[in-house]
């Protein structure tokens, strides 16, 4: 008799951890939904210029050895240009005079293919030439990313 007792409290208490589980899922959910990936065009197109969209939201590629970072090499934190999270350390970038910035590696988790994991603004391509023991190359539009020097 006291078997189907204990199953009851057991399944009692299995049925108030996946409530709570299912909660914290939730809230992850609701964190997710209220990021950038879920913008608008019209809220990008009221805070990008017409360039800017045209690469970030529409995935163009500016002309090569035409963008402000081709050719930069400060010690800072390079940042995505639709919603300014950290995607690459100056310390990952290298010349490869192929017209655009490149990158041998990006800031953990900060990008999925080569979009921005936070906002998908379009930052450029990868490729699996890059000459650091990574073997990657980051191909990334200046037009996508902004520059934050270290102090």
């Amino acid at each position: 008799m006291k078997t189907p007792w204990v199953l009851s409290i057991l399944l009692f208490c299995y049925s108030i951890n996946m409530i709570s589980q299912k909660k914290s899922i939730n809230s992850t959910q609701i964190i997710k939904s209220n990021d950038m990936s879920k913008k608008l065009p019209e809220e990008w197109k009221n805070t990008l210029n017409d360039e800017e969209y045209r690469i970030l939201i529409e995935k163009g590629t500016e002309y090569p050895h035409t963008g402000k970072y081709n050719m930069h090499f400060e010690n800072g934190v390079y940042n995505c240009n639709g919603c300014k999270i950290p995607i690459f350390n100056s310390d990952q970038k290298f010349k490869s005079d192929c017209g655009w910035p490149s990158f041998d590696e990006c800031i953990e988790g900060a990008i999925k293919y080569v979009d921005c994991a936070n906002c998908n603004g379009h930052l450029g391509h990868i490729f699996d030439d890059g000459p650091t023991e990574t073997g990657k190359r980051y191909c990334v539009n200046s037009v996508s990313i902004d520059f934050k020097k270290k102090s």
